[in-house]
């Protein structure tokens, strides 16, 4: 029975000595035959869950001076509240047993788990983010060389698919962070956290679209311009600077928004027989976008096919993009005076319930207003 016990807890391994962690990885041992093992089995032989959690406080009281057992004690409490869905008290033991074992993956991947159920996406980062810490650890310290090398992979290969629970875990974490700030705090954490992740052009997208929601545009070109260092042909990337620069009143940024405009047409060759839905959106956009921006520049008549282009790809593809691409080929019409065209797609736009129509009706007031002298 000893032994039955000690194979279902050997994923939980003893703490060892800093100077001999060749994965820099904590476990947890509970030796078969100890007082804390033969407690552990009562316990485990203990079928009401209210007399167990009871069973647990006293085992935390009694093996007081044994870390190792603290750690587990508390994480089992932890697990006990997960259960019962008093998550806060869960999130409270489960910190308590990292305080005993600050680099465990196991306890790290539960407590994400637990901050994942209530929504607090700045502590599942943080697990997440100590996780993904401890797992780029193994094998760096002092000793690994030779043979130790062999045995650090090892430990790597088993710790895998927690990493990449936790890689997954703070994407999602990073999705569903509303709050711009908030949001590239987790994504600061994330990316020294998942080096070279596989997410990393997603959580570029999602950098960029907090910071232009923050309006932090110096941030936001230079968050930007380092991701396309990595990968230049990154569409939603280059497709969010285009914006920020057409948006940019300073001299020379409308230019640039052409420019990477531009170049996401040529990537996603929206107009190719077998272009997706992914494809034609952002060669719309870009359409948009290059023509909104040959407009900053008051080339009004180059604009008008670019936003043509767009309309044609929007207006299936997202209503919201269309009511844009069609209130901007309104203006490049006003520009050049084309009144009755400008108001054709100007009606058309404020068909479109949205942001759009408020800045559609005003400048459909003043086109008829220049109509009418």
């Amino acid at each position: 029975m000893k032994r039955a016990h000690l194979s279902i807890i050997l994923f939980i391994l003893v703490v060892l000595l800093p100077s001999l962690l060749h994965a820099q990885v904590d476990k947890i041992l509970i030796p078969a035959g100890t007082p804390e093992d033969q407690a552990l089995q009562a316990i485990s032989n203990e079928q009401d869950g209210a007399k167990k959690l009871a069973m647990y406080t006293d085992f935390l009281q009694k093996f007081s001076s044994n870390p190792a057992a603290v750690a587990y004690g508390n994480w089992q409490i932890s697990l006990y509240y997960q259960s019962e869905g008093d998550l806060q008290k869960a999130l409270d033991y489960g910190d308590k047993a990292l305080a005993g074992s600050p680099r465990n993956l196991d306890i790290l991947v539960s407590q994400a788990g637990i901050a994942q159920q209530m929504k607090n996406y700045g502590k599942v980062m943080e697990y997440a983010a100590r996780g993904g810490e401890v797992y780029n650890s193994i094998g760096k310290a002092t000793g690994t060389e030779g043979a130790n090398q062999g045995s650090a992979d090892a430990d790597k290969a088993a710790a895998k698919n927690s990493y990449e629970y936790l890689e997954v875990t703070a994407l999602n974490a990073i999705a569903n962070e509303n709050d711009g700030k908030a949001r590239m705090n987790c994504i600061e954490r994330f990316t020294p956290a998942f080096p070279d992740s596989r997410f990393a052009d997603q959580v570029a997208s999602y950098a960029m679209v907090a910071l232009s929601d923050l309006k932090d545009m110096a941030r936001l070109v230079a968050y930007g311009e380092k991701s396309l260092a990595t990968n230049p042909n990154s569409v939603p990337t280059l497709l969010l600077l285009a914006n920020a620069y057409a948006e940019d009143m300073k001299p020379g940024s409308a230019v640039k928004a052409a420019m990477y405009a531009q170049k996401v047409i040529d990537l996603s060759k929206a107009d190719a027989p077998d272009a997706d839905r992914s494809r034609k959106l952002s060669g719309g956009t870009a359409h948009s976008t290059l023509g909104y921006a040959l407009v900053r520049q008051e080339k009004n008549a180059a604009a008008i096919p670019e936003l043509k282009a767009a309309c044609n790809l929007l207006k299936v593809e997202d209503e919201q993009s269309y009511a844009l691409a069609l209130y901007r080929l309104g203006f490049a019409y006003a520009k050049l005076s084309k009144v009755a065209e400008a108001r054709e797609v100007l009606t058309e736009a404020l068909k479109i319930a949205g942001p759009v129509q408020a800045p559609a009706q005003d400048l459909l007031k003043r086109v008829n207003a220049a109509r009418s002298k």
